[in-house]
């Protein structure tokens, strides 16, 4: 069965966005080694799954970024990506999609992710989409979690577990550091009952080479 992966940046603190989505405090930390990260990390799926906030950010970036010639091979390789894997966006209030290969879903996520889940190919992942993530582990369907953990605080903003009522067991994979001094945290689900079991008691990733691909057309 396929994966759900879930890769969001996250502040010292626990938010992922500031007070009015800012996401401005990470991007003194981004740099090349954490770009090329992002490249191996986006090799391993081939579906991604967004919720309204962030598929009209990204929506309004990645088709224009594909011709850039300020970018390199990686980067061009990045954004051809974005623009050509397939995307599902959860959203009560989209009305259309109209990003490449972009299906909209607007209702029933569970059974909507349980469908995919099962459906030949590779694993997914969610980027940012905060509220689709607590939406998802709260139904237990999310696989892993990579959480970006940069070196800063924000006292307030939007939290990113803000909609989770209810334990979600994890066991930490591995770690990864860059120079940045935003250290990577690599979580996969833990079974319910193990985590139980820890509490009363109390890897290296894969880099895959790969050339952007073309899907079908979901929209």
């Amino acid at each position: 069965m396929r994966k759900i992966i879930v890769s969001i940046n996250v502040t010292l603190d626990g938010f992922m966005a500031g007070p009015r989505g800012e996401l401005d405090w990470h991007f003194p930390h981004w740099n090349e080694e954490m770009a090329s990260f992002a490249f191996e990390q986006l090799c391993m799926v081939d579906s991604i799954l967004l919720g309204r906030v962030t598929y009209q950010a990204m929506a309004s970036y990645w088709p224009y970024e594909a011709n850039n010639t300020a970018y390199g091979r990686q980067e061009c390789s990045y954004a051809n990506m974005m623009n050509n894997y397939a995307k599902i966006v959860f959203s009560k209030s989209l009305r259309t999609v109209e990003w490449r290969n972009t299906r909209l879903v607007k209702k029933d996520i569970g059974k909507a992710v349980m469908a995919l889940k099962e459906q030949p190919g590779m694993d997914m992942i969610i980027l940012g989409s905060g509220s689709i993530v607590s939406r998802l582990m709260h139904l237990g369907l999310v696989d892993e979690i990579v959480l970006w953990v940069h070196p800063v605080t924000l006292g307030n903003g939007i939290p990113l577990f803000r909609d989770m009522q209810d334990r979600y067991p994890l066991k930490l994979l591995r770690t990864k550091a860059f120079s940045s001094g935003v250290v990577i945290l690599y979580y996969e689900k833990a079974s319910r009952q193990k985590g139980i079991k820890a509490m009363r008691g109390k890897g290296k990733l894969r880099a895959t080479s790969c050339e952007p691909r073309a899907e079908g057309n979901e929209s």
